[in-house]
């Protein structure tokens, strides 16, 4: 996927989060494995490229590793122009009206004290309990969700930004999606997942092209 990508032509990738299964930082202990990721990331920021990085509800618990490497990271919802093109990008979780129960729950993930709590388990029983969470998450999620338009908060939440946007992209719902936001002549777009193939978005300067491997 990430090899695929013509650096050359290439001046920014955004990642929308959930990149990683589960990710837990330690100070000095990050999560095995990733290590082609990173080496395809890194390949690409020295040949020029921008590379910028939403956290995602799997994996809310970056710091400054991903940082150390180049990768900027960004909080949704993030707005940027492109050309004569205006997109607000982000990871899309806990936006719009509504969701209590997980606004609080991503509150708590987020909670600076819990964190630390956290990171006093040892990494062998932290990973676990995080690689389980996240798998049971991550599979109730790709089998049976469908995204219900103009009843998600994430479209209210479009439907009612306060800024010009032509393109709302986000990721989350390991759905695809691509629908009109009623009133204001503007796209919601949901890239899917990579579970059952990879999802890209891909802007030229002028047109949009999603890209499925």
């Amino acid at each position: 996927m990430l090899r695929g990508i013509p650096a050359s032509e290439t001046e920014a990738l955004y990642l929308l989060g959930d990149i990683w299964d589960f990710w837990y930082e330690y100070k000095y202990v990050v999560p095995k494995g990733y290590v082609q990721v990173f080496a395809a990331l890194e390949d690409l920021i020295a040949a020029g490229v921008k590379v910028y990085f939403f956290q995602g509800n799997h994996d809310i618990w970056a710091y400054d590793y991903f940082e150390s490497m180049g990768i900027v990271p960004l909080k949704q919802p993030y707005v940027v122009r492109i050309g004569d093109v205006r997109f607000c990008l982000g990871h899309g979780d806990g936006l719009g009206p509504g969701q209590k129960g997980y606004k609080f729950m991503r509150g708590a993930f987020h909670n600076k004290a819990l964190q630390w709590l956290f990171s006093t388990l040892h990494p062998r029983i932290a990973f676990a309990l995080g690689r389980g969470w996240s798998r049971s998450s991550r599979l109730a999620k790709s089998i049976s969700y469908t995204f219900r338009g103009e009843d998600e908060p994430l479209y209210k939440f479009c439907r009612d930004f306060p800024e010009p946007v032509d393109y709302f992209i986000f990721g989350h719902y390991h759905c695809f999606a691509d629908l009109e936001i009623a009133g204001r002549g503007s796209r919601l777009l949901l890239l899917g997942d990579w579970i059952t193939s990879s999802n890209w978005i891909v802007f030229d300067g002028t047109s949009l092209t999603r890209v499925v491997e």
